[in-house]
């Protein structure tokens, strides 16, 4: 059933779609990629001339000026401050993505890769009988290309078309612009709401109708459906959801801790003022943390180990939606499950990057332990995966959709489209690194065990 379902959605979707120019470019910007390291020796390859110091940004003179009152600060608060500083952060005033940022994404490489979600999507929904309101929601969403290429196939249907909505989750301003720019082709313009209060956040500067929702910005899509913007997951409005978070744990702040004759200390960053390369250093923590004393299993074997809240309290609260209004989501990313420990890095036009040179220029990351998220949602979720990007992929029919696009492709089309898909799926490449995982409400246990979720099933 579900594959007569997902081959009939696969057909139905134009084949005249045209690519992103930019999706021909990936080539020069992805192999910095599939050469990542892990462990101290990674960070060792970093070129530096000896007794120069690198170059001194806005950020961190904030940086040091905190330290400087409070002491040596985190890695999270490090990450915080780095990518989202309302000023300054990495994320919040430029375009990161593409040939002309820091890194490309899977969307961004081929149209095919948001049309197999969009398509899981619908085969999810249609399996427990197409509720209404339907309610994406993309957590991070780019430039919001996935979301473009969803919304092209949810169009296609006239089930969906009249009763879906994109709720889109984005604290960059500027990356929200460019969002808008995609799905809508217009900008408007909104007052950045990013304030330090707790209590100014649910300040309402609603462009679209009066309601309760605390979303920054409204506006219509080209395809005809409604979307909104907000600064959090507790912003968007409750209902039937479909989740999806692509490249967005890896950004989510981490705790970093390393084991010691002594014990478990923190890895904490302060400034440096010696010959050192860099104006920032890594130090340990003289004894154990409030973070260690709760973070680290006593039965951990690993020496060196990160460890994201924010990301567990994010997939918690996925769940309770879940389990409280129904849907399914999707988490995808590079990670692991629980066997690494020392991944935190940063990229810097398409190559690595050390994290504490010159901060606020690039982008920082560290591997998603997919282990840590589905044991923080077991009870109140189930979980399938991860897996595999390419195995994802295959399993909805990557191939046979290619197959169609080529039919009616010209020659420098049909290139890129080989290539986009040698790129999604091909383990040397991006097939294997990332990983899909799936979460679904546990009600739903009696009905997966009789219809297991589409592209989870075992490669033919």
């Amino acid at each position: 059933m579900t594959t007569n379902l997902l081959t009939k959605m696969s057909s139905a979707i134009s084949h005249t779609l045209k690519l992103s120019k930019s999706r021909g470019l990936w080539a020069s910007c992805t192999s910095a990629w599939f050469s990542i390291g892990s462990g101290p020796q990674s960070r060792r390859k970093y070129s530096v001339h000896a007794h120069e110091k690198s170059r001194e940004t806005k950020l961190l003179h904030h940086l040091r000026a905190r330290i400087s009152a409070t002491g040596p600060v985190t890695v999270a608060e490090y990450m915080k401050e780095v990518l989202t500083n309302p000023m300054s952060g990495y994320y919040m005033h430029r375009d990161v993505i593409g040939s002309s940022g820091d890194f490309i994404t899977s969307p961004e490489i081929s149209q095919m890769f948001g049309e197999l979600i969009a398509i899981w999507f619908l085969n999810e929904w249609t399996k427990v009988g197409k509720p209404k309101p339907l309610y994406v929601v993309e957590l991070g969403p780019g430039r919001g290309t996935l979301s473009d290429d969803m919304l092209r196939v949810f169009s296609q249907f006239s089930d969906s078309r009249e009763v879906v909505s994109l709720h889109l989750v984005e604290v960059s301003p500027h990356l929200s612009q460019l969002q808008e720019l995609k799905l809508c082709g217009t900008v408007s313009v909104v007052k950045d709401v990013l304030e330090a209060e707790d209590r100014q956040r649910h300040l309402h500067l609603h462009t679209g109708p009066e309601s309760e929702e605390h979303f920054y910005k409204y506006n219509i899509t080209k395809h005809g459906v409604p979307v909104s913007w907000y600064r959090h997951l507790e912003d968007v409005p409750r209902g039937f959801s479909c989740f999806i978070a692509h490249e967005f744990f890896d950004a989510l702040p981490i705790h970093k801790f390393q084991k010691t004759p002594e014990g478990w200390r923190e890895v904490l960053i302060d400034t440096d003022d010696t010959k050192g390369p860099h104006h920032l250093r890594y130090v340990l923590s003289r004894g154990p943390t409030p973070a260690s004393k709760f973070f680290i299993d006593p039965k951990e074997t690993r020496n060196n180990v990160e460890v994201s809240p924010e990301s567990g309290v994010l997939v918690q609260d996925i769940a309770i939606r879940l389990e409280e209004e129904g849907g399914c989501g999707l988490v995808v990313d590079y990670g692991h499950d629980g066997n690494k420990g020392d991944t935190f890095r940063a990229f810097r036009r398409h190559a690595l990057h050390d994290p504490l040179c010159e901060p606020g220029t690039a982008d920082l990351t560290a591997d998603v332990d997919f282990s840590y998220l589905k044991k923080l949602v077991q009870g109140r979720a189930l979980t399938y995966g991860p897996i595999p990007q390419g195995t994802f992929l295959e399993n909805m029919s990557i191939k046979a959709r290619l197959e169609k696009l080529l039919k009616s492709a010209t020659p420098e089309l049909e290139k890129e489209l080989k290539s986009g898909y040698d790129m999604l799926v091909s383990p040397e490449k991006m097939g294997d690194r990332f990983k899909f995982l799936a979460l679904y409400p546990t009600d739903m246990q009696e009905l997966l065990a009789k219809q297991p979720p589409a592209g989870f099933l075992p490669s033919k």
